[in-house]
């Protein structure tokens, strides 16, 4: 395994220690969040459930979601969300 995707697959599993910590929050709401993938730094989403067609997801993705792991993982530069 390349140095490239050993870095790879730490930031991934970061991301995803972050969103365990954030989903039992979205759940309670009737969402959930799933990590679709990470690639030049750049995180990709998905949100289900009840988040879907909310009018606060999107706040819900910049204002929590990213800032959580943005502080937890320095190397994201972006999070996005990705529709089913």
């Amino acid at each position: 395994m390349n140095e490239a995707t050993t870095q790879e697959l730490d930031v991934r599993a970061r991301v995803e220690r972050v969103l365990e910590t954030i989903r039992p929050y979205i759940q309670a709401d009737g969402g959930d969040i799933e990590l679709v993938g990470v690639a030049d730094g750049v995180v990709q989403i998905r949100l289900a459930g009840a988040c879907v067609g909310c009018m606060y997801s999107l706040m819900t993705l910049q204002a929590g979601v990213e800032r959580m792991i943005r502080e937890e993982v320095p190397e994201v530069k972006a999070v996005e969300a990705v529709p089913f």
